[in-house]
């Protein structure tokens, strides 16, 4: 007889954008005429840049010739990409990396939920709190978050982000062995400083931990003293893996296309700590099993994102979601409304006036200003008593979110 994995029974029934979304599908189907304006999910409006879509007919057209064709790409991801990714990503910030120690994926979020087959199920885990659903739940289907107990999970360290701690994560005060951190941080939208970032690379270091550091909004750090990666930081390369996107940063959220930075310094122990294993040798033993790598034109399409056309384009589109950002923050603020973020993020976290939850906020907002945000609760135990909302919209759009939620709480 076929047994499930029971523990995909301990999740919630739906995903939260999946939950969000059918909330606002029904709404729709009973408003046909409203014009719903959407700040919730994360997904990008503007088109792909010029040098994007020029890279992708061009390799489209290769592939119509027998030339030009091509198969099975290595797991890895094709050399030209890797090594454009070194090149201009990492070199200029001081940090050497080889193109060996690249992973091309189609999109961050596969590979945030799928490193954890590289350790044992029973490591502790580290969040923080409120944070990125796909982090605990990607451990609760291996049994490693333990059991749900008044919304906690037992095997998780909650690393509690607070407004009175500036939603910036403390160390805690017993070991864990994996630590998640998200910089800037989905969903508060703020950003690790390089001082607060060293202080987990030290603990790493000492307590023999991991970190899976998710980069994926690096792209909108504006803040010239912020770190966009981990591997700024001295000795980050023993402790630390890092998650990169082109989702955000160019538009790929149709296209698919990210990638994983895993060390070749980068080793965990065995159970009787007598021999290390390098995890660099394991993750591109798992692709080679698991994964037949990402298409040769979302890769041409990533590789142009770093020609000089493709830099100038993809700055100018960041540039107008932080420009939408910062119009909404002043205009929250304006309604005496606390919003975080939004300065180096295209998050603005949302403090919930009154006493009101954030789901029911969230339905209330909805009904009543025909905008959609994100409920804080849906990001763990500490995001309930506020929303997350997204600066992806159109300015037009975003401008009239604003006006609209205005209206409606002067009601």
């Amino acid at each position: 007889m076929s047994l499930i994995n029971e523990h995909y029974l301990k999740l919630t029934k739906s995903y939260l954008f999946a939950d969000v979304a059918k909330k606002v599908n029904a709404y729709k189907a009973t408003h046909p005429k409203a014009d719903v304006i959407n700040l919730g999910i994360g997904d990008v409006t503007r088109p792909l840049c010029p040098a994007v879509v020029e890279a992708m007919q061009t390799a489209a057209a290769e592939m119509g010739t027998p030339e030009g064709f091509r198969g099975y790409g290595p797991e890895q991801g094709y050399a030209f990409l890797r090594e454009a990714i070194v090149k201009n990503d990492y070199l200029p910030r001081g940090v050497h990396l080889d193109a060996s120690e690249i992973f091309v994926n189609d999109g961050a979020k596969g590979d945030t939920g799928n490193i954890g087959e590289l350790v044992r199920w029973d490591n502790s885990i580290g969040v923080t709190d409120p944070t990125y659903p796909v982090y605990i739940e990607s451990n609760v289907m291996c049994g490693r978050a333990g059991t749900l107990d008044g919304g906690r999970w037992s095997n998780v360290t909650y690393l509690r982000c607070t407004e009175e701690n500036n939603f910036t994560p403390r160390l805690p005060d017993h070991r864990v062995d994996l630590i998640y951190l998200c910089s800037p941080n989905n969903p508060t939208g703020t950003a690790l400083t390089k001082d607060e970032l060293r202080k987990w690379v030290a603990y790493a270091a000492k307590n023999d931990a991991l970190i899976f550091y998710d980069a994926a909004y690096e792209a909108f750090i504006r803040d010239p003293s912020l770190p966009h990666s981990i591997y700024e930081i001295k000795g980050a390369k023993k402790v630390a893996v890092e998650f990169r996107s082109y989702s955000k940063t160019a538009g790929f959220t149709g296209v698919r296309c990210g990638y994983t930075v895993v060390p070749r310094e980068l080793t965990a122990s065995s159970m009787d700590g007598t021999k290390r294993y390098p995890l660099n040798e394991m993750w591109l033993r798992r692709l080679s099993t698991k994964s037949n790598g990402t298409s040769y034109i979302s890769q041409r399409a990533a590789e142009a994102v770093y020609s000089p056309e493709g830099k100038a384009q993809v700055k100018e589109t960041i540039d107008r979601y932080l420009d939408n950002a910062a119009t909404m923050k002043a205009a929250l603020k304006r309604l005496g409304l606390k919003a975080y973020g939004g300065d180096n993020s295209p998050y603005l976290w949302v403090k919930i006036p009154g006493e009101a939850g954030s789901l029911k906020f969230f339905e209330r907002m909805l009904y009543g200003a025909q905008v959609v945000c994100t409920p804080g609760a849906g990001f763990g135990p500490g995001g309930e008593g506020y929303v997350r909302l997204s600066s992806f919209a159109g300015k037009a759009a975003c401008e009239e979110a604003m006006r609209r939620i205005g209206a409606w709480m002067a009601r």
